[in-house]
This record gives structure tokens, C-alpha cells and sequence, in this order.
């Protein structure tokens, strides 16, 4: 549903913040992310008057990245910023985004990496959607969001077992149990996962303490029912004991609804 109709009031700032994604020639993908500034009105800047039209901040971001989301290479452009030549300086340092993995605590290592003076604030903030982005631009074309994980190749996932039921060790589909529509008790996964609403798998050979799991479909104690991990317990947002979401933040992994 919209927002609520607004007071009346009027515009001051207005920032853009877009994102696109490429599949290369070589088997390699683009992800490129641009963030602008505006105001509407002349604006004196201490290198100027920023005339109206004409943008504070237009960044640009791209990093390239290989089928297991793994950055390959990155460089940072800085067409329009407040200190022209100066901001700019900053721009080579975005090549420290090389070999970090987009699901493996990308947004942490970066601000790690370039946060404070190393950085550029804006182009720093831009690192933020790129994990996400490759996630939906991968969805259906690199790994089959319907049964795998990102980073899988759609040959390579098992088919559903002809029960329909989840097998001991199976991990669910990814993006099942990271966000409020997708938690496992949720009518979404009753409708569209019918075979994993109300319960997440055990991991093959790991036991229900220590994966911080039940397997069972019973009601608990107190008449909780299906299997959700602890943190699922007390959010209904995340859940972190498969296989699949070991090593990946929850913040770096928000994926399609």
C-alpha cells in the first residue's frame, strides 16, 4: 500500500541511488551502482556555486564479480562531487574490494577496508547494495532460487525427491527464513514451500542441539509449533542453521521475496 498522504511541504535534497547489473561475454558480471545528489536550488559549495541543475554527488561503483560472487576487480568514479580533484583521490582505493565475496561479511570487510579518511563516505555507502543486487541479478539465471543457494549452477542442484518431502541434510531454498514473509511458520512458505512451512532441516550428521534445530513437526512445550532455529524463535526473521548459512551475515544475504 502507499504512504499516507504527506503535510504539505517542499522539496530541499533529493538523493538517487540505482544499480544494474551486467552478464559479461568472458562468463564474468557487472554489478554498477550509482548515487547522485541534487538540490533545487543553487547551492554554495566551499569550491563554488553548484548551480541548480546540476548534481552535488554523482558517484559511480562497479565491481566485477565471478559466477561464486567473489570480486574480480572494482574501480570507483567521481564525476561530480564538492571538492573537485580532491574527492577524486579517493577513488583507487575501491580496488581493495578485490577478493572479498559479496555473502561472506562483504558489507563489514568493506566499511573494514574503506571506511573513515581511506575512503570516499558516499561511494562507501554504495557497497552496501551490491551484495543484494547480484543476489536478484543471479536469481534464476546462475543458481535456481526455487532450490539452491547463490553461487550454485542451476545444473548442479538436486530435483525435489518425489515425496515432497525435505531429505535429512537438505538445505531449504535461500531465502527462506531471512526476511518477515519468508520466515518458516509463515503463510508465504505454507502457499509457495509447502515442504519446508513450519520446520527447517537438520544438517546430515550434526545433531538437532547443535545445529540449533528440532526436525520433528510436533507442537513444543507450551504449544510452540514447527522447527525454527533460536534466532528464528526470537526474531521470525533469520535463521542460521543450515549448511547455507554458515559464514554469511544476515545482512549480506537479504534476498527476492
Amino acid at each position: 500500500m502507499p504512504l499516507s498522504p504527506p503535510v504539505s511541504r517542499q522539496l530541499r535534497h533529493q538523493r538517487a541511488v540505482r544499480a544494474v547489473a551486467y552478464e559479461r561475454e568472458d562468463g564474468l558480471w557487472d554489478i554498477e551502482a550509482c548515487l547522485t545528489d541534487h538540490k533545487p536550488r543553487d547551492v554554495a559549495l566551499a569550491g563554488g556555486l553548484r548551480p541548480n541543475g546540476l548534481p552535488i554527488h554523482e558517484l559511480w561503483l562497479r565491481i566485477t564479480i565471478d559466477r561464486k560472487l567473489t570480486v574480480v576487480d572494482a574501480e570507483a568514479s567521481s564525476d561530480w562531487a564538492p571538492y573537485a580533484g580532491l574527492c577524486q583521490a579517493a577513488n583507487s582505493s575501491y580496488r581493495a574490494l578485490v577478493g572479498l565475496n559479496l555473502l561472506q561479511n562483504f558489507r563489514r570487510e568493506a566499511s573494514r577496508l574503506l571506511g573513515g579518511t581511506v575512503g570516499c563516505t558516499h561511494l562507501t555507502e554504495l557497497c552496501g547494495v551490491l551484495p543484494t543486487v547480484a543476489i536478484q541479478a543471479f536469481a534464476g539465471e546462475v543458481w535456481d532460487s526455487r532450490t539452491g543457494s547463490p553461487g550454485d549452477e542451476p545444473e548442479s542442484q538436486a530435483g525435489n525427491p518425489a515425496d515432497g518431502r525435505a531429505s535429512v541434510g537438505e538445505a531449504p531454498p535461500f531465502q527462506l527464513g531471512r526476511c518477515h514473509a519468508l520466515r518458516f511458520d509463515g503463510e508465504a512458505v505454507r502457499q509457495f514451500y509447502p515442504r519446508w512451512y513450519a520446520h527447517a532441516p537438520r544438517p546430515a550428521g550434526r545433531g538437532a542441539d547443535e545445529a540449533g534445530v528440532r526436525t520433528d513437526h510436533g507442537p513444543r512445550s507450551g504449544g510452540e509449533t514447527g522447527v525454527l532455529s533460536r534466532m528464528n524463535r526470537n526474531s521470525g526473521n533469520e535463521v542460521q542453521s543450515t549448511s547455507q548459512t554458515e559464514g554469511i551475515t544476515h545482512e549480506d544475504s537479504r534476498v527476492p521475496g
